[in-house]
């Protein structure tokens, strides 16, 4: 949503109404006041029928992002942060998705995401899985959120750490898989998958989970990804009580008892 612009001019109260200690007030014209209405959303026409996509929808969380702009003098450090963090997210997703270059062609393993939003701490991307002719598409997509969100410890944070001081200190990942329909102009989208994701991404103390739904991993034993995920029935705030979700098994093991307790087996 872009920034509303306000430009106020201050005019003197009126005494009359207000007393004789009666200061000023911030106006507009009768034009830029009635300019403040749902336009400013920036969805265009919400009237307007929504157009459906089966999608995939991933949610990237920086935990502890609340604490770290609570710093001192935080607005030093909190947009070259999120300068370098943006541009090494979407650099890495860029190289993950690139099979290669011939001439001014650059060929893409599956689709790239059609819809990106930052929303503060986290960022929402949004897969067309029209685009992924098979399951094994999909879980290529789930491979590489997982291997970025792996890679911000391994790889994003040693770097940063020398420029800002507490950054993040997990990149924090969920995916599920749904229809979501597109709002107005197609500014925006809502769906349930959404939802799921953003619940996901911050699931007990875990880095990483997915939604079993429309993503059944059953029938690819020889992946060495996918075997270190467990399928359990988890409580999402929202959702529902009985969702089936797949976690790392290692990180499971770390959690307290009353916190694996979460996670009940089928």
């Amino acid at each position: 949503m872009p920034k509303i612009e306000i430009h106020y001019k201050r005019v003197s109260a009126d005494k009359t109404k207000y007393g004789e200690e009666a200061h000023s007030f911030n106006s507009l014209t009768q034009k830029e006041f009635e300019s403040f209405n749902p336009s400013v959303l920036g969805l265009g026409d919400v009237s307007r029928e929504g157009s459906y996509v089966q999608a995939l929808a991933a949610f990237y969380d920086l935990e502890g992002f609340t604490d770290f702009c609570n710093q001192v003098d935080s607005h030093l450090v909190i947009p070259e942060f999120l300068q370098r963090f943006i541009d090494w997210l979407f650099r890495k997703l860029a190289d993950a998705f690139k099979e290669g270059c011939d001439g001014n062609r650059v060929t893409i393993w599956g689709a790239l995401p059609f819809y990106t939003k930052f929303l503060g701490d986290g960022i929402l991307f949004l897969w067309d899985t029209t685009y992924c002719r098979h399951l094994v598409d999909m879980l290529n997509v789930i491979y590489i959120l997982h291997e970025i969100s792996e890679g911000y410890q391994a790889d994003f944070l040693p770097n940063i750490k020398k420029h800002v001081s507490k950054p993040p200190q997990r990149l924090r990942c969920g995916v599920a898989r749904g229809q979501i329909i597109s709002v107005g102009d197609g500014s925006d989208y809502v769906g349930s998958c959404i939802n799921i994701a953003a619940r996901l991404q911050k699931l007990s103390q875990l880095t990483f989970a997915f939604s079993r739904r429309g993503l059944d991993i059953s029938n690819e034993p020889d992946s060495k990804f996918l075997k270190q995920f467990v399928l359990r029935r988890v409580e999402l705030r929202g959702i529902g009580s009985e969702e089936l979700v797949y976690v790392k098994q290692n990180e499971l093991r770390r959690l307290s008892p009353s916190e694996r307790k979460l996670f009940r087996t089928l």
